[in-house]
């Protein structure tokens, strides 16, 4: 089966972003009318404006404020009567290692990565009732199967995060909405790219990193294919499941992957400066913003 976009009404949190704004892109230009909600009001709104067809809205919403959320949720139910796709796609990670970082950081970390989806997901059930083929799309990560060391808190969020959603789809699947996860790796947005610059976690870069478009295909083919979780790169994920069933020998196998995932992040850096995104001063690399 093929998706149908067309008059859908579909909300997709961190909207703005490179991974948001390219799904954004690809339900509007099947016909859809998208809500963009993300923390930046002036983006969402600039996202909104830049979609092809109409009906289309953007909303600053920080979903750490849980009335914030609510009146987002209310004006979209004002304004349309139902959500058909709710997709949760916000998230952060922080390059501070585990042990210096503030706790303060820590909770945020996990309060956006974790409980926001969880809650937004709970207070649009309303409007997600009243749709006639609602669904649940969640961005979780290939860090919610394989323990990244180096970044141990977004492991968690991704962790708890995956096996939220896999309850709440055998939960909400016999209740008639339909929910799923798209679990990638590493991919080519402002977010890795700062981890990068800022040393962050080097196991990601195995492979060079995927482009959102690739993870927007993960999504459609979840919509396509209803289930309860999509891989954006199958032999990834194969490899990580299949080192998740020796836990024990992590310790031993880490310094292999991070030996190999060391030298991908430097040529992503100098891939990043290539490309005009990237540069080195004073012997440290910082972002060059994008105009």
């Amino acid at each position: 089966m093929t998706y149908d976009f067309r008059d859908k009404v579909i909300l997709v949190t961190g909207g703005a972003g490179g991974i948001g704004s390219a799904m954004c892109h690809r339900f509007a230009s099947g016909g859809a009318r998208v809500v963009v909600v993300d923390i930046d009001d002036v983006r969402a709104k600039r996202t909104a404006a830049d979609l092809p067809g109409s009906g289309h809205l953007g909303v600053g919403c920080d979903l750490l404020d849980r009335a914030a959320v609510e009146r987002t949720l209310d004006g979209v139910g004002a304004t349309h009567g139902r959500i058909d796709v709710l997709v949760n796609n916000v998230g952060m990670t922080s390059a501070e290692r585990f042990d210096v970082r503030s706790v303060e950081s820590i909770e945020q970390e996990i309060d956006l990565n974790l409980l926001s989806p969880l809650v937004t997901t709970r207070i649009a059930i309303p409007l997600l009732r009243a749709s006639g083929d609602p669904r649940v799309v969640t961005t979780v990560s290939l860090g919610g199967i394989f323990p990244l060391g180096e970044t141990p808190i977004y492991t968690a969020s991704k962790f708890g995060l995956r096996g939220a959603m896999l309850a709440i789809g055998l939960d909400l699947g016999n209740k008639g909405i339909k929910a799923g996860s798209v679990l990638p790796s590493a991919t080519d947005t402002r977010m890795l790219r700062q981890e990068a610059v800022e040393g962050g976690n080097s196991m990601q870069f195995q492979d060079p990193p995927q482009q959102p478009a690739d993870v927007v295909k993960a999504v459609v083919s979840l919509l396509d294919k209803p289930r309860l979780e999509a891989y954006v790169r199958p032999g990834e994920s194969r490899l990580v499941r299949f080192a998740m069933l020796a836990p024990n020998l992590l310790p031993r196998l880490f310094p292999l992957f991070r030996k190999r995932g060391e030298r991908g992040q430097a040529r992503y850096l100098d891939d990043l400066r290539d490309r005009g995104l990237a540069r080195r001063v004073d012997g440290r690399w910082e972002l060059v913003e994008e105009a």
